[in-house]
């Protein structure tokens, strides 16, 4: 399928699905409208657009493990903060090591990550039904999860590389909604996030071994093919789709991204593009506080 360019980033998604509204502030960001229209949310990607960090860092890196100023970091999250109206000192991070552990976050959590230290390791997922707690995952070509429940007024966002899409951490995710906060799966509103597509993303034939161990064969021919040169190329997108739908999660509440990271290295950070040598984008999401 041609790629096309619609709207005003210089984003090329992969068809002319509406997923995305690019919100265009100083320190432009995405939305998805199917989380948007709730209206019990505020939530965003951000772009490499609109920060303050420079070179390989350029402008809005948002981690503060990558060697990057940790002052420019701060001004990073402080801007996107306050281009989705949420205050960094209300946001709570991950700390990502390719798990499927999913984190409960309460009030005690607020802060966690930029204000003051976590208190926790090896959490690739949060959840939360706490107004007004922000929370923060990272990526560059790894798979961001959203997870919305306007019923029960809980989110989740998790992140989902090969490892985490072997171990379905947004199946793990679902089901701790459903423990924690009563979700019901097929009340839930769910996005996979901008990512490396299929066409970019070469893998081993070890990483294949696995996904033919944790995905019936009938899906097989959607998930990988292989290439003369014997490696493959990995659907992420279609496999976490695969996985919301065995949570439970009904077909028309869920988004897919059209938006590869890869293809778009100039506006957003790829780590098949750059290597070490690059920022960090983020996911947020926060339920809204009822004053608002």
């Amino acid at each position: 399928m041609t790629e096309r360019e619609y709207m005003s980033l210089g984003l090329q998604y992969k068809d002319q699905k509406k997923i995305f509204q690019e919100i265009e502030t100083d320190t432009p960001y995405l939305e998805y409208p199917l989380f948007q229209n709730t209206g019990i949310v505020k939530h965003g990607f951000s772009t490499r657009l609109g920060g303050v960090s420079e070179g390989c860092y350029s402008s809005l890196n948002l981690s503060f493990t990558r060697g990057d100023k940790e002052e420019s970091v701060r001004e990073n999250f402080r801007r996107i903060g306050e281009a989705m109206g949420i205050k960094c000192e209300n946001m709570v991070f991950t700390q990502q090591t390719h798990t499927a552990n999913v984190r409960v976050v309460t009030e005690a959590d607020r802060g966690m990550g930029i204000t003051r230290e976590r208190s926790y390791t090896d959490v690739d997922g949060l959840v939360t039904n706490v107004p007004g707690l922000c929370l923060v995952t990272f990526f560059a070509d790894c798979v961001p999860l959203y997870f919305v429940d306007p019923v029960k007024k809980a989110v989740g966002l998790s992140h989902s590389g090969w490892r985490g899409t072997v171990s379905k951490i947004g199946k793990v995710t679902v089901e701790l909604m459903r423990e924690q906060y009563g979700s019901n799966p097929s009340d839930i509103l769910a996005a996979v996030g901008p990512s490396i597509c299929q066409e970019c993303y070469e893998v081993s034939e070890d990483v294949v071994e696995q996904f033919k161990l944790h995905y019936k064969e009938e899906f097989w021919e959607e998930l990988f093919y292989r290439k003369e040169n014997g490696r493959y190329q990995l659907n992420l997108w279609r496999a976490n789709e695969l996985v919301f739908l065995e949570a439970g999660i009904k077909q028309e509440h869920i988004a897919v991204t059209n938006l590869c990271t890869h293809c778009n290295s100039e506006i957003l950070y790829s780590h098949r593009t750059a290597g070490d040598k690059r920022g960090n984008l983020c996911a947020f999401l926060a339920l809204r506080e009822t004053t608002e």
